[in-house]
């Protein structure tokens, strides 16, 4: 292999960790309990496209995300789908009342909570004990 492809490969492969921590992860069966499993910090965002307030603090998030990209780095975020997952196990073990409801997990204990919140300072105080947890 030659040097240019070598580095090419390289440097393609050092950006796709960073690629995929910053893009959220759709929910599956299992996947938060895999991710927590891990050790990982997991910011949920319980959500509907038609749902105007999940479309406000989907903004929210993008403005803050932007304005610290640690939180993207330290905490594994997933969008779930609530259309899909509404009746789930999964939704009903954590009590989930209603879409535009944002959760975040550490291990076995649930770190904070906002339902149909989209002040930017109680979404900005939720990552903030998101990284703090991540960090712990």
């Amino acid at each position: 292999m030659d040097r240019r492809a070598f580095l090419t490969l390289t440097a393609a492969g050092l950006a796709l960790p960073t690629l995929a921590a910053a893009a959220p992860l759709d929910f599956k069966p299992g996947l938060v309990e895999d991710r927590l499993a891990a050790g990982e910090t997991v910011f949920l965002d319980f959500k509907a496209s038609w749902c105007s307030t999940c479309a406000a603090q989907e903004r929210v998030l993008d403005k803050l995300k932007a304005e610290n990209p640690a939180y993207e780095q330290i905490i594994t975020f997933v969008n779930v789908d609530w259309d899909t997952y509404r009746k789930a196990q999964f939704t009903q073990r954590l009590r989930i009342p209603r879409r535009s409801t944002l959760v975040v997990l550490k291990g076995d204990a649930e770190i904070g909570r906002l339902v149909a919140e989209t002040r930017e300072s109680s979404i900005r105080d939720l990552l903030d004990a998101a990284v703090a947890a991540a960090s712990a």
